[in-house]
C-alpha cells in the first residue's frame, strides 16, 4: 500500500467529522430556536444534497483536470466558509447549501485520487479504509458536534471551521499530480454523453446503480427508524434512536473490513449477494419488537452494507479512471446517488404525510431493495475477463 494513502486518511476522518458536527450544530440551532418550522430540518438536509446533483456535471472534470490534493483544499475551504456564514448569522438555508457544495466538489477527488495512490491491486484495502474511517468520523463527529453544540453554537462552529482547515492543510502531503484530463468541450453535454458511456458496460452499470441503491436504501432506512423505533421498540428519546443507528454503523466498519479478502474486483458479481442478505435483514428488523434482535438486526444490515458499497465505490473508481476519470466517474455516482436519495426520503415523506404504517413501509422497503438487486445484477458478468469488461 502506498504510504500516500495515511494523509489521504486523516484528511478524509477530519473531513467527515466535521461535516457531521456542523450538521448536528445546525440541527442545535434549529432546536434552539422557537422561530423555525419542524420542516426546516429536511430542508436543510435537502438544500446540502442538492449541490451534489446540480453540481454533478461540473464538479468530476473539475477533479479530473487539476490535482486533486489541491481540489480536496478548495472543497475543504468552502465547507470553512460556510461554516464561517453561520457563525456570522447567515440564513441557515443559504450557509448550509454553501457546506454542501464544498461537498460535492470535495467527492469527486476523494474517491477519485485513490486508484492514483492504490492501483488495482489494493483498491478495495484502500476503499475499505476510507469507508471504515469515514464512518468512525461520522458517529464521533455526530456525537462530539452535538454535545459542543449544546454547550455552545458559537464555539461548535469555530471548531469545525478550525477542523476543516486542518483537513485541508493534511492534504498538501499528498501528490500534486494530474492522473488522466477529461477531454474539452461543454460540460453539460459532456455529462450527459459520459452517462451513455458508463451505462454502455454492465459492470460500470452495476457500479453507480448499486450505489445509488445503497444509499437511497440506507437514507430511507434511517428516517423509517425515527418514527419505527417509538412505536415498537418504545424508545422515549433522540439519544436511544441514534444508539440504534450506531450498531448500523459499527457493522458497515465490520463489512468494510472484511470484504477485501472475500470480493477482489475481478469478481465484482458477488457484491450481490451481501446486497441480498441486507434486503433480508431490513425484512427481518421489521419483524422485530425488543431491543436486541433489532441490535443484532442492523448491525448485519450494516455488516452486508459495508460489503456491498466497498468494492462497488472500488470498480466505479478503477473503471472511471479507464474511460471518463475517475473524478468524473465520482461525480456521476453522486448525481445519481443524490438523486434517488432525494426521491427515495420523498417518497416515504409522502407516505408518512398519508399515514403510512413504519413497519409496512421498513417490510416494503427490504422487498424493493430486494428486487432492485436482481434488477441491476443482471447480465452482470462472472468474472472481469467476460464481455471485455
Amino acid at each position: 500500500m502506498n504510504k500516500q494513502i495515511y494523509p489521504l486518511l486523516i484528511a478524509q476522518f477530519l473531513s467527515a467529522f466535521a461535516d457531521n458536527a456542523i450538521l448536528f450544530t445546525v440541527i442545535a440551532m434549529v432546536m434552539q430556536s422557537a422561530q423555525l418550522a419542524s420542516w426546516y430540518v429536511p430542508a436543510l438536509q435537502s438544500a446540502f444534497l442538492v449541490a451534489f446533483v446540480l453540481l454533478a456535471p461540473w464538479v468530476g472534470g473539475f477533479a479530473d483536470n487539476h490535482p486533486k490534493s489541491r481540489v480536496l483544499i478548495i472543497g475543504n475551504l468552502i465547507k470553512a466558509a460556510g461554516a464561517g456564514l453561520l457563525l456570522c448569522n447567515v440564513e441557515p438555508l443559504i450557509a448550509y447549501c454553501v457546506v454542501g457544495v464544498g461537498a460535492a466538489i470535495y467527492s469527486p477527488a476523494k474517491y477519485g485520487i485513490l486508484p492514483e495512490l492504490a492501483g488495482h491491486e489494493f483498491l478495495v484495502k484502500a476503499n475499505s479504509w476510507i469507508e471504515g474511517s469515514t464512518i468512525l468520523a461520522i458517529l464521533l463527529g455526530m456525537m462530539i458536534g452535538a454535545k459542543v453544540a449544546d454547550y455552545s453554537i458559537t464555539w461548535a462552529l469555530i471548531g469545525t471551521i478550525v477542523i476543516f482547515i486542518i483537513s485541508a492543510l493534511t492534504t498538501l502531503f499528498l501528490p500534486a499530480s494530474i492522473a488522466k484530463k477529461t477531454a474539452p468541450g461543454s460540460a453539460l453535454p459532456m455529462f450527459w454523453r459520459e452517462i451513455g458511456l458508463f451505462f454502455s458496460t454492465p459492470r460500470s452499470r452495476f457500479a453507480i446503480l448499486g450505489g445509488s441503491l445503497f444509499w437511497a436504501a440506507a437514507a430511507t432506512l434511517r428516517v423509517i427508524i425515527v418514527a419505527w423505533a417509538p412505536l415498537i421498540l418504545l424508545s422515549k428519546n433522540a439519544s436511544e434512536i441514534a444508539e440504534l443507528t450506531l450498531f448500523i454503523a459499527i457493522g458497515i466498519i465490520a463489512g468494510s473490513a472484511l470484504v477485501p479478502g472475500l470480493i477482489p474486483l475481478e469478481h465484482l458479481r458477488r457484491a450481490r449477494l451481501p446486497a441480498y442478505l441486507m434486503a433480508l435483514f431490513i425484512f427481518g428488523l421489521s419483524l422485530t419488537d425488543s431491543i436486541w434482535p433489532a441490535r443484532f438486526m442492523l448491525f448485519f444490515i450494516g455488516v452486508m452494507g459495508g460489503m456491498f458499497i466497498v468494492p462497488v465505490n472500488a470498480a466505479l473508481q478503477e473503471l472511471g479512471q479507464q474511460s471518463i476519470g475517475s473524478g468524473s466517474a465520482v461525480a456521476l455516482q453522486g448525481f445519481f446517488q443524490n438523486l434517488t436519495m432525494l426521491a427515495a426520503v420523498g417518497s416515504y415523506t409522502y407516505a408518512v404525510s398519508q399515514h403510512a404504517d413504519p413497519v409496512l413501509s421498513m417490510l416494503s422497503l427490504g422487498m424493493l431493495v430486494f428486487m432492485a438487486t436482481f434488477l441491476v445484477s443482471l447480465h452482470l458478468p462472472d468474472n472481469q475477463s467476460k464481455n471485455g469488461d
